[in-house]
């Protein structure tokens, strides 16, 4: 059994203080990153991040917050960047999502060095279980631990180490993820 972690899209403009913020972003990242200190047991830890360009209608200046949004994590400025409560550490992988359209999984991007999907990535390492942490809980972690349980891993949701744009939802998606298959873990260590 291969375990890796998927670490989704901690970076500036979904932080406190960024152009898409979400409430305790940075703290989030900073558990992730005391989750990764030491021995912390994933074979592969992997992370991604929203890689824009020009996203088309991804991007509105008068954003309805279902299709379109605020300019964020636009490539070459910080909001792009990992957050630094995130801390300083080298991913096996970073998929990058998102350059030309609107994407929410994980498992629509690309490690460009090493020119790899993420599916591609981890099944070539032997995982067979994944681990979903990050921002935001409803949307790109969703995406993501659902893409991942639909190329069959078998994938587990670390609530602790996410963050919802809208927490009262919380909830209800926990049950949808459990009817569809994906595990969900209160636990606040992995």
């Amino acid at each position: 059994m291969m375990r890796a972690l998927i670490v989704v899209d901690v970076q500036n403009d979904f932080c406190e203080g960024g152009s898409l913020a979400v409430a305790g972003g940075a703290a989030v990242a900073a558990s992730i990153n005391d989750l990764l200190v030491g021995d912390h047991g994933y074979d592969v830890v992997v992370a991604t991040r929203d890689h824009h360009i020009d996203p088309g209608p991804h991007f509105s200046d008068s954003p309805d917050y279902v299709d379109s949004w605020p300019p964020h994590c636009v490539v070459g400025t910080p909001g792009a960047d990992f957050h630094p409560d995130l801390g300083e550490r080298a991913f096996d992988g970073v998929f990058d999502k998102g350059e030309y359209t609107a994407a929410y999984s994980g498992f629509e991007g690309r490690d460009h060095a090493q020119d790899v999907t993420l599916a591609d990535f981890l099944s070539a390492r032997g995982v067979d279980q994944v681990d979903v942490v990050g921002i935001a809980t409803d949307h790109c972690v969703n995406a993501t631990a659902r893409d991942a349980l639909a190329a069959g891993f078998d994938t587990t949701v670390l609530l602790a180490f996410t963050a919802a744009v809208t927490p009262a939802n919380t909830a209800a998606l926990v049950e949808q993820w459990q009817d569809a298959g994906v595990w969900v873990s209160r636990d606040t260590g992995a």
